[in-house]
């Protein structure tokens, strides 16, 4: 800084006139091609937090589809039954405008519409029969805008039937208009039709429903240039002649475009202000005394310092970062649209946890509905036959069984959720892998006959020993036992196998299966995240808890449609059990 300072002063005293017009012309450009940079890879963020914010809207939604689908296809419920779910569920959604349930005929079976039904099953998510689809935007009778999804509802005959429904996008639109960039910048979305979806300028929020889409011709072309070169800015005129400065980002499902708009002169005028300064005061400097020049130059070289720093850590995505300036004039004005911008992205990132931990209480929401809502039931009706049947003995003795197996299930849905959230109480000693992985695989064999899964144990020939507990470690090999045969398909193989590997030692459960997509792997052992219709997702995360508690580590390898491979890695001790070591 002031050996930069230094040579500020030593141009002014020796009025070298040309290197003080270089100085002035490389520090204009840099000041512009840097202020426009920051600029749009500030906006290029706020872009891709909006994009994921509806992103995560629209998958919420997918999900309470998914949600009523999976309970409905697992009831086994009639249609009037149906019907007032579905109801309910338009009462408790208000997203939902209508929601109805189609055979695999493409028939309307049960509806939560008054009369008959408007929807229909799409002639694209017949095409994509295996996971959710979301049609193209549509206006209902209010020229308010609309969207359906149809998720496919797996049948026992192997034939899917379907799940369709329609959705309200207003809360979209909302969204959408609270995204200000600047004084006058905008938020729109492109849908993968290239049509109009949003637009957060209220004077073009009406050509929307414009079939021809006669305006935001250029934010189209953009659209699709984005999506075939990814190339994530541009500039243009719009259909007024006003040059904008345009960022997009991309929703993958549905291929839908975020375009980020800000006029061109506004993004750039605290810039265009500091250039005429800047010219200002190289003319001046060649007046003033070298003392002058030299006080003056330090203080302006570190304001604008101080903002190039600040720039370069908000581009590198600190967003605490922020930049004090003193003095009243455009400097400090780009200080504070700087700081101001930043601001606006850390209440971004924030809205963004917020719709997480939304996701988060819906998903375990659902998967307490799952969990629970079958043994309630069941125990429930059988509390209204035993009031009927209290007189017959054998009656009572099946009522007992079924609520104390049913009472289990509950039991163990509450536990889960308790060791979840607190270590699990362990008790350490010395255990021989080798009996306590067969002991678990043979008590296996049943659940894997069942399945028509070949089930069974490859054991090490020499006696390795662990430091663990033996209830804790059986809940292990269940977990990855129980989903490797939930994961194969009849006639596969799973296999437990134990080896040592130096001064460690280690299970692998590995299975011919489906395996798991590259993009989920990373996240199988997180808390409620599951790849099945049912369940809270909880087993991995547990069985990551216990083998972490025991000095131990787990790793998954997968490929899809070839298998998935768990492998447990524990320390080897030489301890013995006490009856062993007295023997």
């Amino acid at each position: 800084m002031r050996r930069i300072t230094s040579r500020f002063v030593l141009l002014i005293a020796t009025a070298a006139v040309l290197p003080l017009v270089v100085y002035g012309y490389v520090s204009i450009d840099s000041l512009r091609s840097g202020t426009g940079d920051s600029i749009r890879e500030g906006n290029r963020k706020v872009a891709a937090q909006v994009a994921e914010q509806i992103g995560m809207y629209l998958r919420h939604n997918t999900r309470v589809l998914q949600s009523l689908g999976a309970e409905l296809g697992a009831t086994g419920l009639e249609p009037w039954q149906q019907e007032r779910i579905l109801k309910d569920h338009v009462l408790d959604f208000p997203e939902f405008k209508e929601i109805t349930v189609f055979d695999q005929a493409s028939r309307p079976t049960a509806t939560s519409a008054i009369g008959t039904t408007r929807l229909s099953v799409p002639e694209a998510a017949l095409r994509r029969a295996d996971k959710p689809y979301m049609a193209p935007l549509n206006f209902d009778d209010d020229l308010l805008p609309t969207t359906t999804i149809a998720v496919p509802l797996a049948k026992p005959d192997g034939q899917p039937a379907w799940l369709v429904g329609e959705i309200a996008l207003e809360e979209l639109w909302k969204m959408v208009d609270q995204i200000k960039v600047g004084r006058t910048g905008f938020a729109l979305i492109i849908g993968e039709d290239r049509r109009l979806i949003a637009h957060g300028n209220p004077d073009e929020k009406r050509h929307i429903a414009d079939i021809k889409q006669a305006r935001a011709r250029e934010e189209i072309q953009f659209a699709g240039e984005f999506r075939s070169r990814h190339e994530p800015y541009k500039e243009y005129r719009n259909d007024d002649g006003e040059r904008l400065m345009a960022v997009a980002a991309a929703l993958n499902d549905p291929d839908w475009t975020v375009i980020v708009e800000q006029p061109t002169a506004e993004a750039l005028a605290p810039a265009r202000t500091i250039e005429r300064q800047l010219f200002g005061a190289i003319v001046i400097a060649l007046l003033i005394t070298v003392a002058l020049g030299y006080l003056w130059g330090r203080t302006f070289i570190q304001r604008i310092f101080a903002l190039t720093r600040v720039t370069r850590s908000i581009a590198e995505g600190k967003l605490e970062t922020r930049v004090t300036l003193t003095g009243q004039d455009e400097i400090r004005e780009l200080g504070d649209a700087f700081n101001s911008m930043a601001d606006r992205l850390v209440e971004l990132q924030e809205d963004i946890r917020k719709q997480e931990r939304q996701v988060m209480f819906g998903r375990i929401a659902a998967g307490l509905v799952h969990d629970l809502s079958h043994p309630i039931q069941n125990i429930g009706n059988s509390c209204k036959l035993i009031l009927k049947m209290w007189e017959d003995a054998e009656y009572r003795d099946t009522f007992r069984r079924m609520v104390e197996r049913e009472m289990q299930v509950v039991k163990r849905v509450l536990e889960d959720l308790q060791n979840i959230a607190k270590p699990i109480p362990l008790e350490r000693f010395p255990i021989e892998l080798n009996r306590s992985v067969g002991e678990s695989i043979e008590a296996m064999q049943p659940l894997a006959e069942t399945a028509g899964i070949t089930l069974r144990a490859e054991l090490s020939s020499d006696p390795l020993y662990v430091e663990g507990d033996l209830f804790a470690l059986g809940r292990v090999y269940r977990n990855l036992v129980v989903n490797a045969i939930q994961a194969t398909a009849p006639g596969g193989l799973v296999v437990a196998a134990v080896q040592s590997a130096g001064d460690r030692v280690q299970v692998r459960v590995y299975d011919t299966g489906c395996g798991i997509p590259a993009d989920r792997l990373q996240a199988v052992f997180e808390d409620f995240v599951t790849t099945k219709r049912r369940g809270l997702g909880l087993g991995l995360a547990i069985t990551r808890k216990i083998v972490e508690q025991l000095g131990g580590k787990i790793s998954v390898a997968s490929e899809v449609g070839k298998g998935t491979t768990f492998v447990i890695d524990f320390p080897r001790t030489s301890a013995r059990p006490m009856a062993q070591a007295a023997g």
